[in-house]
């Protein structure tokens, strides 16, 4: 990872509290200005534990997302603190910033985000390609994962060939493949039906159980609310509740 001058931080510069993975420190971000300003964030703080999964529920336009693109390092607070693993991200430059999201975030979307033409397994060890892992460490890492997420005999199906929950899973196998600390999931079980969003949500606990994992996950379905340690109401950008 690089050093950077002129101010910036390192990867490891300062410290968290004992226990905490990510802590939150009156956060703010406004989208455009005057009378057209859209408040997505106005002053939330929290912390999440090392080992727990945290989920965020709250109506479209509560600032879920928001939330999630700023702690995973996808976009810059106006206001406020984020200290993630140790690291405070106002501290980072840009190489620092893509060096954290590549080696201690994993992410999982609401539409997959597979790529097409390449098969489960390739999917899979992307991650692992871009920071050059050696051909049979890569492959070992791959059948591990999919083994974990219950694709062992899928590795050769390229998503076209995938049920939706199937395609959720490989991207589970995939934001686990540079063994994160931490998984940022936005609506993981949106597109699927409520069976099969109750087995995905039950992966990522696993998940977070077997790899010692946190995860924090944005999700509406009440359902899945209850198999969270922890959940967090946003409403008009603000913390409601914490439960």
């Amino acid at each position: 990872m690089s050093e950077q001058s002129g101010g910036h931080g390192t990867l490891a510069d300062i410290g968290t509290p004992t226990g905490e993975m990510v802590v939150v420190e009156d956060l703010r971000r406004t989208y455009g200005s005057g009378d057209t300003a859209v408040h997505a964030l106005r002053g939330v703080s929290f912390n999440v534990p090392r080992g727990e999964l945290v989920a965020l529920r709250g109506r479209s336009g509560s600032g879920k997302t928001t939330v999630l693109n700023l702690v995973g390092g996808l976009d810059t607070p106006d206001g406020g603190r984020i200290i993630l693993d140790g690291t405070d991200l106002a501290g980072l430059g840009d190489d620092d910033l893509l060096a954290l999201r590549r080696d201690r975030i994993g992410f999982v979307f609401q539409s997959f985000g597979l790529i097409p033409i390449l098969t489960a397994a390739e999917n899979v060890g992307v991650p692992l390609r871009l920071r050059k892992v050696p051909a049979r460490e890569r492959e070992a890492r791959v059948g591990l994962l999919l083994s974990l997420v219950g694709l062992s005999d899928h590795a050769d199906q390229r998503p076209g060939e995938l049920s939706g929950g199937q395609q959720q899973r490989v991207a589970i196998a995939r934001a686990l493949a540079n063994n994160p600390a931490l998984i940022i999931a936005d609506e993981p079980t949106g597109q699927l039906d409520a069976d099969t969003g109750l087995t995905v949500m039950d992966l990522l606990r696993a998940v977070v159980r077997s790899e010692s994992v946190t995860a924090l996950v944005a999700t509406h379905d009440t359902q899945l609310l209850a198999l969270a340690d922890r959940v967090l109401e946003l409403r008009d950008g603000r913390i409601v509740e914490d439960v």
